[in-house]
């Protein structure tokens, strides 16, 4: 591996089927990788913390195999998962293949060959980094990854004139169209009146975060010909029962509750967002859809991935129904963001459009 400190840039030999085992941080601190993307042009970016180290590896494809490259970070992966890819790129796995680390896995379709030689990954600056797929056909590639590769510094979430969301740009017109009156939505907003929810950072409370968001979620989709019912409109307490009885009798297509998230014993270093449902395909579908668009706009809060749980209202709802967590109260990141008006719009915004998506496919 060689290093060329003064412009941050670092070449990496992709070797086949070659392990290297590190011991930067650690076994069970957090992954240095904070988001990635492929573009449609055949690049791989990634941000990561200050000054990482990254090995990189390339295999050839064989038998029914296609060709393969993998990085590995340190720090462990909280959640595994594969997504898939498309034109050229078979899928993208994030694992965790020992203690202390974590792997991204790019695997190819069996007609891309490339050659390792070309391939470089190179330093950006110390929390970028890029690896050009020389020789992919990019043709029919589209961009897709998890989280933001630029992230704003933490000096621009301190003063609302410098707020980057303040231009945030929220179209109505950017939302995928159902027909107008056939749908009708349930918004849930967690907690409520004498129960708070959670509290964190500089006092930011659950019900007070959840409740903007999903009257902003139901503005959104009442603009688009969607009938919304919310469990509560100002700051009650609504019994669970209460909830998923008023649901139910509503006779609604999708049930979506919104929450705010919190670590026990309030560790600043903990963010990142989540959606749960319980079961069935239509609710893993429902909570996949939403995830995918919340982190699309998340700010640099992790992706902590889709999960199935058996939460009161999601189990007991009659219709597909998914619970989203969009952040930490309690996470340094997170209550930065949940502190902006722009960034909870942004927020709203990304789960209506998940569930119009959700709605337009037929579910």
């Amino acid at each position: 591996m060689l290093f060329a400190k003064p412009s941050y840039r670092k070449s990496l030999i992709f070797i086949p089927l070659l392990l290297s085992l590190f011991n930067v941080l650690p076994l069970k601190a957090a992954s240095v990788l904070a988001a990635w993307v492929v573009t449609s042009d055949g690049v791989l970016k990634l941000r990561t913390s200050s000054y990482a180290k990254l090995n990189a590896y390339y295999q050839s494809g064989y038998e029914s195999f296609g060709d393969r490259l993998w990085i590995d970070f340190p720090g462990e992966l909280t959640q595994p998962r594969t997504l898939n890819g498309n034109g050229p790129i078979k899928e993208i796995r994030l694992g965790k293949p020992f203690k202390g680390n974590t792997r991204l896995v790019v695997e190819f379709s069996k007609d891309v060959s490339l050659d390792p030689a070309q391939l470089k990954l190179l330093g950006k600056s110390p929390t970028l980094w890029e690896l050009n797929l020389v020789g992919l056909d990019s043709a029919n590639l589209k961009s897709f990854g998890e989280g933001k590769i630029i992230k704003t510094t933490s000096s621009s979430y301190v003063s609302s004139s410098r707020n980057r969301f303040l231009s945030s740009k929220v179209n109505i017109n950017d939302l995928p169209n159902v027909e107008v009156g056939r749908y009708k939505i349930i918004i849930d907003p967690g907690h409520g009146g004498p129960d708070a929810g959670a509290v964190g950072i500089r006092g930011l409370r659950e019900t007070d975060v959840v409740l903007e968001i999903s009257k902003q979620v139901s503005s959104y989709l009442s603009a688009k010909g969607v009938q919304v019912l919310m469990t509560r409109k100002k700051e009650i307490d609504v019994d669970l029962h209460e909830r998923v009885t008023f649901a139910n009798k509503s006779s609604a297509d999708v049930f979506v509750s919104i929450h705010a998230n919190a670590t026990r014993g309030y560790r600043r270093d903990v963010s990142g967002i989540e959606t749960y449902y319980f079961g069935g395909a239509k609710g893993r579908t429902l909570a996949t859809k939403i995830q995918n668009e919340l982190i699309n706009v998340a700010g640099g809060s992790p992706n902590r991935g889709v999960r199935k749980s058996r939460f009161f209202v999601i189990r007991h709802t009659h219709m597909p129904a998914a619970l989203v967590e969009v952040g930490f109260v309690t996470g340094r990141l997170d209550a930065r963001l949940l502190s902006q008006e722009n960034y909870k719009k942004e927020i709203a915004f990304a789960i209506a459009k998940g569930i119009l998506e959700f709605l337009k496919e037929g579910y």
